[in-house]
């Protein structure tokens, strides 16, 4: 298994050239299962390194370095920032291929360390994705079924998501119901970007470390009670002021209870999750 690792390391090295690589995915989703009809499109980034890679949206990229900016300068107006559908951020370690889930719900940021393990069944079919001529391969995960397309002339295991393992890189993934699915459109080099942990971030809070079983419970808890964060910080004595865009007073209880009434109307249509398993 060592000299697999090496071995590994070493290819991924001639590969990379100290470049840093940015791999543009087209993800396309469907958010609620009672309209099929409707689906979604985000621009998805896989920044890839010697050290790992980190999996996140374009838009929240984007809307995380407006919210510094403005945070610096002491204005706190974020009404017009495009947040997009997609806030959360995969980290994979190489060549161990560790996986950490960054996501924020309610009040909190969790750290959630994924072990499980994808096994993978690579089949001869072969398929041009884009410019690449690609494999075929299928796995099982998260409650669903998976199609995958790789190329063995990128040499490296990694693709959307948390999905990884295969002998070249995934440039297409789609579920059995096509209501998730990503396409490669795009490679970047990415010259002088050093890579940075998610850890590395700056952040208000501390993040909270979870397993994946912790984090499903979390997660449901959630979806039940989505102003917990806010009550219990409340019933601790702690003062909460708000307002509205001319800076007049709002009633902190009033908004709360719209606040938790919206989100459980969001989260009712939002049943057709990524990882499916996490509403069972």
């Amino acid at each position: 298994m060592k000299e697999i690792i090496i071995a590994f390391a070493l290819i991924l090295g001639m590969f990379f050239n100290a470049q840093n690589k940015r791999f543009v995915y087209e993800y396309r989703f469907v958010s609620d299962s009672t309209k099929k009809d409707v689906s979604i499109t985000e621009s998805i980034y896989l920044d890839v390194s010697k050290k790992g890679s980190k999996f996140y949206s374009r838009d929240k990229y984007i809307s995380d370095s407006l919210i510094e900016a403005q945070s610096k300068h002491q204005n706190g107006d974020f009404s017009k920032i495009n947040f997009g559908m997609v806030p959360y951020v995969v980290q994979k370690s190489y060549p161990d291929y560790k996986i950490l889930f960054f996501n924020r719900l309610d009040m909190d940021e969790y750290k959630v360390s994924d072990d499980r393990k994808m096994e993978w069944n690579i089949l001869p079919e072969k398929e041009k994705v884009g410019e690449f001529n690609a494999q075929k391969a299928t796995t099982d995960f998260a409650g669903r079924k998976w199609t995958a397309w790789f190329v063995a002339d990128i040499p490296i295991q990694d693709g959307p998501y948390k999905f990884h393992g295969l002998p070249g890189l995934i440039v297409k993934l789609e579920d059995q119901t096509n209501s998730h699915s990503y396409v490669l459109k795009e490679i970047i080099n990415l010259k002088d970007r050093e890579w940075k942990s998610q850890e590395e971030n700056h952040r208000f809070g501390a993040l909270v470390p979870l397993n994946q079983e912790k984090y499903k419970k979390q997660f449901l808890d959630y979806r039940i009670n989505p102003t917990k964060g806010i009550r219990q910080m409340l019933s601790s004595g702690t003062k909460i002021m708000m307002t509205d865009e001319k800076g007049n007073k709002l009633d902190v209880e009033d908004m709360i209870r719209q606040r938790e009434r919206k989100v459980k109307e969001d989260n009712a249509k939002d049943n057709n999750l990524l990882e499916l398993d996490l509403l069972k």
